[in-house]
């Protein structure tokens, strides 16, 4: 989703010397990097106007817009729109829990990547004890299918492959007239863009899979067999106090049936360690999940604290032990990674050509290096080993 909303922030800065800083404030760490990142552009670019963007700028606007480095503030809300770019006022950031509408700003050109990246939901409605996310990002709320099939029918005339993003993906729709499902837009998608090769989806939440998703997920072959899921724990009781909606049995269920009807996708994974009164007995249900769940695109995260959240103020694990079982989440998905890709050595695979020779992704998001020069193009590839973690076709 940064990707796609930065090319939009690209396209409406075009000539000008605009440094633009798209803040992160998913955690504290995440906020502290933004500064520095700020610092450092400043130092590199000392006559360029710098501009603070982006969830931590949307949260605490005041705190980036006293930074010396920093001469402007945008919101999120404000970020893709022209007139705010052009507007000179320091600080601009409104009331995000008041926007109702996201995304007539759609980009239109993904030049310096293969895939393309298209914002169809913004926001989220649910309150997940750790997460600050929908005080930067606002209510959920929808793109109409029209703004979305008409803006990837133009895309697909440069790239084989569109990504659709969201902060809370499957959320899409209810606020649209006729309340449509993520389902329903997929399938308008691949009937009126047949010269789309692929669509590919980002992190979905499981619980709100439904039979229509489920069924393009597992039986349309233009769908990526790919499925990153946000679990962020294996244990029921963690899982509660994250507020999250699912069990670890919802989950491992999920994964068995995608797995069964459609055996070659792939599943990937967030994770968090050590989460507030997390216990030897909770970390080891996490770390059963990843064998459990064949999730062999592992995005592990060690808890930390973000102010102002519920989770901040609950019973926190000593920062040595939440590092140590980060570490061995990373190597058990690592593991599990190797394994899987070792099975794909003799298969052949369908592969993005993203830069030449050197890398693109098979439809499962394997990372592939290839001796192709077709970039943008996709190329049927023998896969004859493993080196470093990737694919050699």
């Amino acid at each position: 989703m940064n990707l796609a909303e930065s090319e939009t922030i690209r396209a409406l800065l075009t000539g000008r010397d605009t440094v633009v800083v798209n803040s992160c404030a998913v955690t504290n760490q995440a906020v502290k990097q933004t500064r520095q990142a700020i610092r450092r552009a400043r130092r590199e670019r000392p006559g360029a106007e710098l501009v603070v963007t982006g969830c931590a700028a949307q949260i605490d606007p005041q705190a980036f817009a006293a930074m010396p480095e920093v001469d402007r503030v945008i919101g999120n809300a404000e970020k893709l729109d022209g007139a705010a770019w052009a507007n000179a006022e320091p600080v601009q950031v409104q009331d995000i829990m008041a926007v109702r509408e996201t995304a007539p700003h759609l980009a239109s050109s993904f030049s310096s990547h293969a895939r393309a990246f298209v914002e169809v939901q913004n926001g989220c409605d649910h309150r997940c004890t750790f997460c600050a996310i929908p005080f930067g990002r606002g209510n959920s709320r929808s793109v109409p299918a029209g703004a979305v099939i008409d803006r990837i029918a133009l895309l697909a005339e440069n790239h084989a492959e569109v990504v659709l993003t969201g902060v809370d993906l499957t959320s899409y729709g209810p606020d649209l007239p006729g309340a449509p499902s993520l389902g329903a837009l997929i399938e308008r998608i691949l009937t009126h863009v047949p010269k789309l090769e692929r669509l590919r989806l980002s992190s979905l939440d499981g619980i709100e899979i439904d039979d229509r998703l489920f069924a393009l997920l597992t039986q349309e072959p233009r769908v990526m067999p790919h499925v990153h899921l946000s679990l962020q724990a294996g244990d029921d009781m963690i899982l509660k106090r994250m507020k999250r909606r699912h069990t670890r049995a919802e989950s491992v269920a999920l994964v068995s049936r995608l797995k069964a009807a459609r055996p070659e996708i792939a599943i990937g994974a967030d994770l968090i360690a050590g989460f507030p009164t997390e216990d030897e007995a909770m970390f080891a249900n996490t770390l059963a999940l990843i064998a459990d769940c064949e999730i062999v695109h592992g995005h592990i995260f060690p808890y930390s604290p973000r102010a102002g959240t519920p989770a901040a103020r609950m019973p926190q694990i000593e920062p040595e032990i939440v590092k140590f079982r980060a570490a061995r989440l990373r190597d058990a998905a690592s593991a599990r990674r190797a394994a899987w890709l070792a099975t794909l050595i003799g298969t052949t695979q369908q592969i993005l050509v993203e830069r030449p020779g050197t890398t693109g992704h098979a439809g499962n998001f394997a990372e592939v290096r290839h001796a192709e020069q077709q970039v943008g193009e996709i190329v049927s590839l023998k896969i004859e080993a493993v080196e470093h973690g990737k694919l050699i076709a």
